[in-house]
């Protein structure tokens, strides 16, 4: 009498105990469930997904940014900075007299202070700081105002222009704005978002200019703006028009540059644009200092 041969029950070639009758549609091996990827039709291994993942261009956004998840993590980011440290300015009042954009003037005790005391930690700190509701007319309406004009143009710009872009044109225009207050008025000392929130105007023009987007609100908003800046006493005009030109001039090289060179053409340009506001604070910490020796 005869019997039929055993046949062997195939197994997943990832997981060899387990015992399964589907195939890869690109390999032919067999897979399990776990293994298994949907695909266009049937399903495809793990290896297969990642080799054809290598042949797709990563998604970009219109200026060519990184497309990440639909929240605007630097924007909400920078909002709970800016919140968290004046909460720490409310239960301390040295937290603004430490960290305030000076350029030289007295501390405590009749000591000098400032960025040309070598503490250039101001010119970055500063732009997280808003005038305490003690600290004059303004009060908390300082803070209101910079973190909804925030709120309200840093996600459409973050968008557009990815995560370290948009996080590197704040930075860069907040230091402009301390940057130029230290080059006109060493003397002076101020606070506040304002400079990088002027730098966010001047760049959701020009972006909205190239893309070919609405840009009159901004026109209008950046006209009040720059009138109450020149018309109110206690303004720093220096740190608006400081990060507006920084801004602006950051948009261009950002929306305007090459398709094929766009990521290494925002690099250089915010390099760049760093190494400038460096060699300005440099030569004018010298002539401070020459004036004062």
């Amino acid at each position: 009498m005869s019997t039929d041969p055993e046949t062997q029950v195939p197994t997943c070639y990832r997981h060899p105990g387990r015992e399964t009758y589907v195939r890869c549609t690109r390999c032919d091996r067999y897979i399990c469930p776990e293994c298994m990827r949907d695909a266009a039709v049937g399903h495809q291994c793990p290896e297969c997904v990642a080799e054809g993942n290598k042949n797709v261009r990563e998604a970009r956004t219109v200026l060519g940014g990184r497309v990440t998840s639909g929240r605007p993590t630097v924007t909400y980011g920078l909002i709970g900075i800016c919140v968290a440290v004046y909460l720490a300015e409310l239960a301390s009042t040295e937290v603004v007299r430490d960290f305030m954009m000076v350029g030289l003037g007295l501390g405590r005790g009749g000591a000098l202070i400032g960025v040309a005391e070598g503490q250039w930690y101001r010119l970055f700190t500063s732009m997280f700081l808003h005038q305490p509701p003690s600290g004059g007319s303004f009060g908390i309406t300082h803070i209101l105002f910079n973190m909804w004009a925030l709120w309200a143009i840093g996600p459409a710009l973050e968008q557009a222009l990815g995560r370290w872009r948009f996080l590197a044109l704040y930075v860069l225009s907040g230091l402009g704005g301390s940057v130029l207050l230290y080059l006109v008025e060493p003397l002076s000392g101020a606070v506040g978002a304002s400079g990088a929130i002027f730098g966010l105007f001047g760049a959701f023009f020009i972006i909205g200019r190239k893309l070919g987007g609405q840009v009159g609100p901004i026109v209008f908003l950046l006209v009040i703006n720059l009138i109450i800046t020149f018309a109110v006493p206690g303004i720093s005009w220096q740190g608006h028009i400081g990060g507006l030109v920084v801004g602006a001039a950051l948009a261009v090289a950002y929306a305007y540059a090459p398709r094929n060179r766009r990521e290494l053409t925002a690099v250089l340009a915010s390099a760049a644009m760093l190494a400038l506001l460096i060699v300005l604070v440099v030569v004018k910490t010298a002539e401070v200092t020459a004036a004062t020796t």
